[in-house]
C-alpha cells in the first residue's frame, strides 16, 4: 500500500482514470488524506502534456516546467501534472486493446473507486462502463466526472472548465460592465468540480459501508459550477431580473472594490480603482496589473456605516468623509463613482501590504492583492508551513501548495511526488495483480503497456 500511517483515507483504493484538472483535483484531495490512487494512463492521453520535442529554457511551453526546459522527458517535468498528481501511483494502460481491458478488470476487482472524466461514450466503447465494472466488484464505486451529464442534448459535448464558466453564466458576470466576458484568472470550474467530486465519493463510501453496496455517481461539471451562481439565479426566478456585470463593485456594499497602491520597492502609477469600469489603454485593454514596476491594489470592502465611519477614520478623517453624500450606505451607492475615486487617491500614496495591515487592525476587510511571488513568500503561510517541500527524480526539488485543511488526530501530508510515466507498472501489475514477470514484460512488448507516451507536437 502506498500510506501505512494513520491517515483518515488509509487503505482506500481509488483507480484514476481522469485527465487534466477536475479528476486529478479530487483525487488529489483523497491521495493527501492517504488513499492509494493509481492513475491508469494511456499512450495517447497521459494527461502530461503530452511527449514534448526538446526546447531549450525560454522557449514555447517553458513556463510549464522547471527553469524553462521541457527536459529529455517533457512528460515527467510537467509542472501542471505533478502539482495535482502528487502522493499518487501510475501504471500504462492501453484500453482499446483486449489485454488491456482483461488487466483493468482485474484491478477493479481489488479497488473500491473508478474516477473517470471522459464524455459519456468513451467507457462504454471500452467494454468498461458501470454495469461492467458492477459485474466485476458490485461493491465498486463508479464517478463520471464529465462536462455535461450521462444524458441530455449536451451529453457528449467536450468541453475544458473554460467552456463550463461561459456556459453557466459565470464569465458573462465576470466582466465589468462596458467589457467583454472574462475568465477566472485560474481552472474555477475545474476545482469546483473536482471538490464536489471528492465529496460525493465520500458520501458513496459511506453509504456502502452501511450497506455493502456501491453505487454509480453521476457529476456533470455545469451543474456542479451553476449552484455558485445561486444569488442571480434566484433574483432572475423570483424577480424576472438577469443579473448584469458589476466589476468589483457589489449590489449593496460601498465601498467595495479594488484601489492603487505602492507595490514593493516602487512608488505606484497614475492613480486608478477597479471599483466598476476600470481605465483602458490606447489598444482598448485595461490598464494596471499586479507587477511591482506599475505599483500594486489592494481590495476593500465596507458593509455598514459602522466600518464606514471606522475606515474614515483609519483614513485620518478627511475633511471630504464628511460630506453627508457619503454617511449612508445608500448615499455611498449613489456617489460611489466619486467615492472610488477618492478613496484610491488616498489609497495610492501606501504599501499595500502595508495597508491592508493597517486597516485590519482597525476592523476593516482589506486584502493586498499579491502576486504569485508575493504569495510564495508570504510570512503567514510559511509560518503555518502550508508550502511543502517535494523532490521529483526528474523534475527537481521544489516547494508545493500543502494539504489545505488540518486534521489532528490524521493529518494529510505530502507523501510522494508526482509518478513518473509508467513508473508503478511493476508493483501494481506484478504484487497487487500477482502476474508474473513474463506477463508484465508480454504487456510491453504488445504494446498493452507502453514506456513512454505519444509526441503531443512535431520536433
Amino acid at each position: 500500500m502506498l500510506s501505512k500511517d494513520k491517515q483518515a483515507l488509509a487503505g482506500l483504493r481509488v483507480i484514476d482514470l481522469s485527465q487534466i484538472f477536475a479528476g486529478p483535483y479530487a483525487t488529489k484531495l483523497l491521495a493527501d488524506m492517504g488513499a492509494e490512487i493509481i492513475r491508469v494512463e494511456c499512450a495517447a492521453r497521459s494527461g502530461r502534456g503530452g511527449a514534448l520535442p526538446r526546447m531549450k529554457p525560454g522557449g514555447a511551453f517553458g513556463a510549464s516546467f522547471p527553469d524553462g526546459d521541457t527536459g529529455e522527458r517533457s512528460y515527467n517535468r510537467f509542472a501542471y501534472y505533478n502539482e495535482v498528481n502528487r502522493n499518487k501511483y501510475a501504471i500504462t494502460l492501453d484500453l482499446t486493446k483486449s489485454l488491456g481491458v482483461e488487466v483493468f478488470k482485474r484491478l477493479v476487482k481489488v479497488s473500491d473507486v473508478v474516477v473517470e472524466n471522459f464524455t459519456p461514450r468513451v467507457m462504454k466503447n471500452f467494454g468498461l462502463d458501470y454495469p461492467v465494472l458492477r459485474m466485476t466488484n458490485p461493491q465498486i464505486i463508479t464517478i463520471s466526472l464529465s462536462g455535461y451529464g450521462q444524458d441530455g442534448p449536451y451529453r457528449d459535448y467536450v468541453t475544458y472548465g473554460e467552456g463550463i464558466e461561459a456556459m453557466v453564466g459565470l464569465s458573462q458576470l465576470t466582466a465589468y460592465p462596458d467589457g467583454e466576458p472574462l475568465k477566472p484568472g485560474v481552472a474555477y470550474a475545474d476545482a469546483t468540480s473536482g471538490l464536489h467530486a471528492a465529496f460525493a465519493i465520500l458520501a458513496a463510501l459511506h453509504y456502502r459501508r452501511l450497506t455493502g453496496n456501491g453505487q454509480y455517481i453521476d457529476l456533470a461539471m455545469r451543474e456542479a459550477v451553476t449552484p455558485i451562481l445561486g444569488e442571480a439565479i434566484m433574483d432572475y426566478t423570483m424577480n424576472k431580473r438577469a443579473a448584469k456585470p458589476m466589476g468589483n463593485r457589489h449590489p449593496m456594499m460601498a465601498p467595495h472594490g479594488c484601489y492603487r497602491a505602492q507595490g514593493r520597492g516602487g512608488k505606484g502609477v497614475e492613480n486608478e480603482t477597479r471599483g466598476g469600469k476600470g481605465g483602458e489603454d490606447e489598444k482598448g485593454g485595461r490598464k494596471g496589473g499586479g507587477n511591482e514596476k506599475e505599483g500594486a491594489w489592494i481590495a476593500i470592502a465596507v458593509s455598514s456605516d459602522e466600518e464606514w465611519r471606522a475606515f474614515c477614520r483609519a483614513m485620518g478623517d478627511p475633511p471630504w468623509t464628511r460630506d453627508e453624500k457619503f454617511a449612508s450606505r445608500s448615499g455611498r451607492l449613489s456617489n460611489r463613482e466619486e467615492l472610488d475615486r477618492l478613496i484610491g487617491e488616498w489609497t495610492s500614496g501606501y504599501d499595500h501590504i502595508e495597508l491592508m495591515n493597517m486597516l485590519q487592525g482597525s476592523g476593516i476587510k482589506a486584502g493586498a492583492v499579491f502576486n504569485i511571488s508575493e504569495l510564495a513568500h508570504d510570512p503567514h503561510l510559511n509560518e503555518r508551513g502550508f508550502f511543502e517541500e517535494l523532490s521529483h527524480p526528474e523534475a527537481g526539488t521544489h516547494l508545493y501548495p500543502g494539504v489545505s485543511w488540518r486534521m489532528s488526530r490524521t493529518p494529510g501530508r505530502l507523501r510522494l511526488p508526482a509518478p513518473c510515466f509508467g513508473e508503478h507498472n511493476r508493483y501494481v501489475f506484478g504484487e497487487l495483480l500477482g502476474m508474473s514477470d513474463e506477463e508484465v514484460s508480454r504487456l510491453a512488448d504488445e504494446g498493452v503497456s507502453p514506456s513512454e507516451p505519444l509526441p503531443y507536437l512535431e520536433a
